[in-house]
């Protein structure tokens, strides 16, 4: 059990704690979402918890195991409205009025159309206070994966890159290792532990023949996928041949050789995606049927056409920006040489911008406005 002081006890330090917990699933429990539940009794946490995955218990579920019969009048501090439903497990809010809980605080509402709002009805119900909205937008923050993934039926999109101070993400030789350091490096890899789905196109492959894994600590590797629509990917390219449990999954289009995907589908964990289009591959289906196949983040990394081109569509919602404190002028690809705007006006905006400068390298994270 873990004591709070009394001196320093209130909603939001009890809320803080259960934003905490459900932050330590990051990139584990696509398609449901992150959430954290504390347990308070007489200003004492007498129980906690967290989602670990999709299909195991809830986090209401583990808080109330651990507290055992002292459930009985607490408080629970829940980062998500309790589910109402059967899915793959038993409703949370049933399981919290049969633990006779006296008091819910709620972060936030859940988008899910199969609770919004049901689930606070099902504990108002039954008698149970509850009190909804605190610390809202850190919850939202949060939970922005699934936000996105069930309100619109798109995957949360981050753009990350690397590029020189002067722009480049390579030099006019094609050479890009290294633009960032190492500490950036760990942090690109980290990211891809925490997304589901690693996206690059067919250039990035043919020059650099990245494996696409990550190399972080007790990180995961998330599923390849290469925009490819020719086909033409090298049938030997490390993000085929990679020793990982992962799948590589190469969407394409009716340009490529019926031949040449029989021999890439019978490969294993490489499955390939044919689109009934001529040339480019429907970035906006593409990007639906993840969603369809419960993988809710993608990390696009790689070369300026297909950034670019994600940007002009409106599906990326975030940027990982990494600028390195180095020059190599000449003309060198740039980071969004697919992107196409030709009045100032129409540039696409940032919201809620930091920048850090501690590591070495100028990182600048930012939310892409939406456009009206």
């Amino acid at each position: 059990m873990q004591k709070v002081s009394s001196s320093t006890s209130s909603d939001e330090q009890f809320m803080r704690r259960a934003l905490e917990l459900a932050a330590k699933a990051v990139g584990r429990t696509s398609p449901n979402p992150l959430v954290g539940c504390v347990l308070v009794k007489d200003n004492q946490i007498i129980g906690e918890g967290f989602h670990l995955k999709a299909g195991t218990p809830h986090a209401e579920v583990h808080a109330l195991s651990t507290a055992g019969d002292q459930a009985n009048g607490s408080t629970a501090y829940v980062t998500l409205e309790p589910c109402s439903h059967f899915g793959r497990t038993p409703p949370c809010a049933d399981a919290l009025i049969r633990a006779k809980i006296k008091r819910v605080v709620v972060a936030m509402m859940d988008p899910n159309p199969l609770v919004a709002g049901q689930g606070l009805d099902r504990l108002r119900e039954a008698g149970i206070q509850v009190d909804l909205g605190l610390m809202n937008l850190e919850a939202q923050r949060l939970n922005e994966v699934f936000i996105k993934a069930i309100s619109t039926g798109l995957p949360f999109v981050i753009y990350k890159s690397a590029m020189t101070l002067d722009g480049k993400i390579a030099t006019e030789t094609g050479d890009s290792r290294w633009i960032s350091n190492e500490i950036s490096r760990k942090f690109a890899h980290q990211l891809r532990s925490y997304c589901d789905v690693i996206l690059v196109g067919s250039e990035t492959v043919h020059k650099d023949n990245p494996a696409l894994t990550c190399r972080s600590i007790n990180g995961k590797d998330p599923i390849r996928l290469i925009i490819d629509g020719s086909l033409r990917i090298n049938e030997n390219a490390k993000v085929l041949t990679s020793s990982t449990a992962s799948h590589c999954i190469i969407a394409t289009t009716l340009s490529a050789s019926k031949e040449k995907i029989k021999r890439l589908d019978s490969l294993p964990r490489v499955d390939v995606w044919q689109y009934d289009t001529e040339r480019y591959v429907p970035l906006n289906k593409l990007m639906r049927d993840l969603v369809r196949n419960s993988w809710t983040s993608v990390l696009l990394e790689g070369g300026g056409g297909l950034a670019g081109a994600m940007l002009q569509e409106n599906l990326v919602d975030k940027v990982e920006l990494f600028i390195a404190p180095k020059l190599v002028g000449g003309n060198g690809p740039s980071p969004l040489s697919g992107l196409h705007i030709e009045r100032m006006a129409e540039a696409i905006n940032l919201n809620d911008l930091s920048v850090d400068m501690s590591t070495g390298d100028l990182h600048v994270t930012g939310y892409i406005q939406p456009k009206v």
